[in-house]
């Protein structure tokens, strides 16, 4: 039984290490398989490392050059930002100066409109003008016809005032001879044929009685001068004879004009009255002959300008063709055409 025993215990260890041994052959095994795969793994990483890196290293350099290309295309775009920035400040700019000549452009455009408004009106204006200015061509070309008409009757005029004119001369001629030559100390104005005697040879002082000395000088002075401005020649010419009494300054204005008055009617009596007068020439000095009062309105002064009163009083003869009724006659045509 104890060797039976033996056997077994010795068979058993026999059994145990074989068992060990075969376990230590596997697991050595194993080992050695674990060993192998994980040498493989490590090859297998490693080479996975190196073609990873090489990878890595293959999109490292690819992503430098990206990084480089976007870092390029970055300072591309921010040139074309800033290019982009000063065309929008430009475009700005632009738009600022477009907004005024906008503004401009729109207040022109009203002046323009307000011109054109004017222009509209003054061309109305224009239009109306014109109707007036034909109006006043017709009127105008009337105008004209009356003119030449009225120029016409002018130049008739014109020519009946030279005769009267040399008229005039001719009368002052002949009664500068007449008195010449009848002895008589009486001055004829060249221009006016205006004759100025002293007062002194016909009246006393303040005295409207013609003196006797006074009488005498018109018995010699008139016969003369009616002779000429009452011949046949002159009287269809005469208008008017003007018997002028003047006084000095002495005494009231309206004292002085009743005396001068009352001498030149004395004058014109006396010379109505004269018996050499024949019917015909009485009647012409009926309505021709005046007599007028000046009292001292018109004094003769002295070389130092102070009134002379001798010279201031006299009486003067003045006569006056009709003249005056042809101006009142071309007067009268002129305002035809008013």
């Amino acid at each position: 039984m104890r060797r039976s025993t033996r056997k077994r215990g010795r068979s058993s260890r026999v059994d145990g290490g074989a068992a060990w041994i075969s376990y230590s052959d596997m697991m050595a095994a194993l080992l050695l398989v674990f060993v192998l795969v994980l040498c493989y793994t490590i090859y297998q990483y490693f080479m996975l490392l190196e073609t990873k890196t090489a990878e890595l290293d293959a999109q490292t350099a690819l992503l430098n050059s990206q990084q480089e290309t976007l870092d390029d295309q970055r300072s591309q775009l921010l040139d074309k930002q800033n290019s982009l920035d000063s065309a929008l400040t430009e475009i700005d700019v632009q738009k600022g100066l477009l907004n005024v000549q906008q503004q401009q452009l729109t207040e022109q455009e009203a002046k323009i409109a307000a011109a054109n408004a004017a222009l509209t009106e003054k061309e109305t204006t224009l239009n109306e003008a014109q109707t007036t200015l034909a109006q006043q061509e017709v009127k105008l070309n009337a105008a004209m016809d009356l003119l030449q008409s009225q120029q016409i009757a002018m130049d008739e005029q014109q020519r009946k005032l030279e005769d009267l004119v040399g008229v005039r001369t001719k009368i002052i001629r002949d009664l500068a001879s007449a008195l010449t030559s009848a002895n008589l100390t009486a001055t004829v104005d060249a221009n006016t044929g205006d004759i100025m005697l002293e007062s002194t040879v016909f009246f006393d002082y303040n005295s409207n009685t013609i003196k006797q000395e006074g009488r005498d000088f018109l018995n010699r002075f008139l016969p003369v001068y009616l002779s000429v401005l009452l011949s046949d020649d002159y009287s269809g010419y005469l208008g008017e004879i003007v018997i002028e009494g003047h006084t000095d300054t002495a005494g009231s204005y309206l004292y002085n004009l009743e005396l001068s008055q009352e001498r030149a009617l004395s004058v014109v009596r006396f010379c109505l009255e004269m018996p050499q007068l024949t019917q015909k020439q009485q009647a012409i000095l009926y309505n021709i002959l005046t007599a007028k009062g000046r009292s001292y309105s018109d004094p003769v002064y002295d070389a130092n300008g102070n009134v002379d009163m001798d010279a201031s009083r006299r009486v003067e003869f003045k006569f006056r063709l009709k003249d005056s009724e042809m101006i009142d006659e071309i007067r009268n045509i002129l305002s035809q055409g008013d």
